[in-house]
């Protein structure tokens, strides 16, 4: 497994990054705990959660228990990483709106997430925090001041934000250098993968130029760019979340991709992630694996390097995409 500095932190993270979104559905709670123990005996470090993750109804589907009977993802990590909280680099975030009208960035709501965080994931502290989404009724500098207070009281460690267009994460790193706050914002959370790179119009080269971080998700586009028997799946890709599903020109792509893949011996997976991993600021891409073998697939990609010409051979299925 190769690492990454995250950031100006000086922290290595692995270059492959659990997501657990839908711990407790798939995987379920129980065969999570194969998942993260694999990703440990892979040398992976870095995991990432939410307070909002698992237990909530938009990862239902049929099979797995209801939102309300299912325990957290929050929780359901907190057990698999027993024994093993000073390995990893552990993140999480708060912030997401759609199922309480009191979420937000407030003081008041970041406080009460960040105990209950610690609860659920049976630690003392919070490697990494991300700021889930925006929120357009606190203003920035009151959101980052209560990060600043909790940093200095040891329960976290580092600041991030997810889903934040570039001048938002230019404005962080103003209000955090104008107030002499210890903690800048170190990473953006973000979608991104050769489908979506919407990233590149603005907040890649804000990154590139302040020396932050970008860690994607849904660097596989829900599976579609992992392996085409995704697509015989009844859920998959966005539908996971209640979404549509692929379209008819993203599938095209990925047909594309699956023959250049096989042209090389390699697999789409690996294809796809090691074109990401080599794009501007890349750290550590967040996979979803919903199995073991899954996990081992994504985390091959992390040590192979592709050409040049391949890498442009990738880039030119989508290129102008961003526009």
């Amino acid at each position: 497994m190769k690492y990454s500095v995250l950031g100006p932190t000086g922290v290595r993270v692995s270059r492959i990054c659990v997501g657990t979104a839908t711990f407790g559905v798939a995987p379920s709670a129980h065969e999570a705990n194969g998942v993260v123990e694999a990703a440990l005996d892979l040398g992976i470090n870095f995991f990432d959660t939410a307070d909002v993750y698992g237990s909530t109804p938009t990862f239902d589907r049929p099979g797995a228990p209801p939102a309300s009977e299912r325990a957290s993802a929050e929780e359901i990590l907190g057990r698999a990483l027993a024994g093993h909280r000073d390995e990893v680099v552990l993140a999480t975030k708060s912030g997401e709106r759609r199922f309480d009208p009191d979420a937000g960035l407030s003081r008041r709501y970041i406080i009460q997430q960040v105990e209950q965080s610690l609860r659920r994931l049976r630690t003392d502290r919070i490697d990494l925090y991300y700021a889930h989404f925006p929120d357009p009724n606190t203003p920035l500098e009151q959101t980052l001041a209560v990060y600043d207070d909790l940093i200095r009281q040891g329960k976290l460690r580092y600041v991030a934000l997810s889903n934040h267009p570039a001048w938002q994460v230019a404005e962080a790193l103003w209000i955090a250098d104008d107030r002499r706050l210890v903690s800048a914002p170190v990473a953006a959370q973000v979608m991104y993968n050769l489908l979506d790179r919407s990233v590149e119009r603005e907040l890649s080269a804000a990154c590139v130029r302040f020396g932050v971080s970008i860690v994607p998700y849904a660097p596989l586009h829900g599976g579609l760019l992992a392996d085409l028997s995704v697509l015989d799946r009844e859920i998959a890709g966005d539908k996971r979340y209640g979404g549509p599903g692929y379209s008819e020109s993203e599938i095209a792509v990925a047909r594309k991709l699956d023959r250049l893949a096989r042209e090389w011996g390699l697999g789409m997976q690996q294809v796809s992630l090691a074109w990401l991993l080599s794009r501007p600021a890349v750290a550590s891409v967040i996979v979803g694996a919903e199995t073991v073998d899954e996990l081992r697939a994504n985390a091959s990609a992390a040590d192979l390097e592709l050409t040049p010409k391949q890498l442009d051979a990738v880039s030119a299925l989508t290129d102008g995409s961003t526009s």
